[in-house]
């Protein structure tokens, strides 16, 4: 058993995968439009809306679509947490995430990294940032 998260972006999910591909190095697997529905199940005007996308993140996969496009998204009460190999990775992740977004806790050393900080991107996604510790 798995559980992934599935993100619904509200009609920015081209933009959101395009986005995190230059940010975090995503990788887009599976992308389906609700154009490539069956006939009469699509609403006139999304057809080229995402309907469902799996994104990579190292080896995390994330789902994600336009959900029903009643933006904006919300994504209240979670956080992604992300890991890096390195302080330098860490700092790139966590600079790339916060481009157009908004930094709630600078990247810092802590008693649990070497570097850890929390960015809400441009879609309104926390993330927490870490190095991982050196062994």
């Amino acid at each position: 058993m798995k559980v992934q998260s599935y993100l619904c972006f509200e009609g920015r999910t081209e933009e959101a995968l395009k986005f995190y591909e230059k940010a975090i190095g995503a990788k887009v697997g599976m992308l389906m439009r609700f154009k490539d529905a069956p006939e009469g199940t699509c609403t006139p005007g999304t057809e080229d809306k995402i309907m469902h996308a799996a994104f990579r993140v190292g080896d995390t996969e994330i789902m994600a679509s336009d959900g029903r496009m009643q933006p904006p998204a919300k994504f209240s009460g979670i956080s992604l947490a992300l890991s890096a190999k390195t302080e330098a990775e860490a700092k790139q992740f966590f600079d790339g995430l916060a481009d157009g977004g908004q930094v709630h806790m600078p990247l810092a050393r802590t008693f649990f990294s070497p570097s850890f900080g929390m960015v809400g991107d441009r879609f309104g996604i926390t993330w927490m940032v870490m190095a991982e510790p050196k062994s």
